[in-house]
């Protein structure tokens, strides 16, 4: 979700473009520094490429989904494209923090109304609102378009940056907490509603992180890891109880019982997560 001036960076990661000497540059005239550069811990830098298989992987289905997506768009097919937009926009989801990492992106492919200026509004939030408030997509021919062309531009992205694995210990909880603090209203998906898509992408995103930590975590602290381990199950269970065939319900569905008890289910998860850090990588 792209919020202007949000104080969160959903994961919490930090990418760097490697960019080289330019022409200008007089190397020999650099005087030498006497800094040490720590090199990266071995197992944390084994998280890191491991979790970046999982992201091209999120990637590559986002960009053929997307795709799909858009060619329904294009022809007219309402019924298809509705049925393509929450599960294609779940492989962004769980990514999501990447795309905020790379510049203007994250809002042309996820911006709601009223988060950019009208006349730069775009993406699939765009898309939703002529499916399902104005049940016409006439006209946006090249909405879809452009949207094809900024995911792939993402995917291009994303061989090209350097993930801080010390900055992405923090990110499973900062995630959760996006999720907690706004998704949790409904205000993601308020056209279609189908908000619940986008818990679950953002739950197991967060997820995928503490996996790839937990070998290094139990090491150090198996009660945390286990704590986590079940916290994680009792949200998913939960979110499972909201599966309707191959998705979920409409968000509107749930009582105000059961946001709540899924607003706790998040909290508490939360506050454990947000010691791996100290435990594993004194963060």
């Amino acid at each position: 979700m792209y919020v202007i001036g949000k104080r969160l960076l959903v994961l919490g990661l930090v990418f760097t473009v490697a960019i080289g000497c330019t022409p200008k540059e007089d190397i020999s005239e650099k005087k030498p520094t006497t800094q040490t550069q720590t090199k990266p811990d071995p197992a944390l830098q084994q998280v890191v490429n491991e979790y970046r298989k999982f992201v091209i992987e999120q990637m590559d289905q986002l960009v053929q989904q997307t795709e799909l997506f858009s060619q329904a768009i294009k022809t007219g097919d309402l019924e298809k494209a509705k049925q393509l937009y929450a599960p294609t926009r779940m492989y962004y989801e769980r990514i999501e923090p990447i795309a905020e990492s790379l510049g203007d992106l994250d809002p042309k492919i996820d911006a709601r109304e009223n988060d950019v200026p009208a006349a730069n509004w775009s993406g699939f939030h765009k898309l939703e609102k002529a499916l399902w408030q104005e049940k016409n997509v006439k006209g946006q021919e090249l909405v879809a378009d452009q949207l094809l062309k900024d995911v792939q531009f993402l995917r291009a992205k994303v061989e090209t940056v350097e993930i801080d694995p010390n900055l992405l210990i923090t990110g499973s909880v900062e995630l959760l907490n996006e999720v907690s603090a706004s998704k949790v209203t409904g205000e993601e998906e308020r056209y279609s509603h189908t908000d619940l898509y986008d818990f679950v992408a953002n739950v197991e995103g967060s997820k995928e992180i503490f996996v790839h930590l937990k070998p290094l975590l139990e090491k150090k602290d198996a009660k945390l890891a286990t704590d986590i381990d079940a916290k994680f199950t009792a949200l998913q269970n939960e979110l499972t109880k909201y599966k309707k065939g191959d998705g979920y319900v409409l968000y509107g569905e749930l009582r105000k019982d059961q946001v709540k008890t899924l607003s706790q289910l998040l909290d508490a998860l939360a506050e454990p997560l947000s010691r791996i850090g100290t435990v594993v990588g004194g963060v």
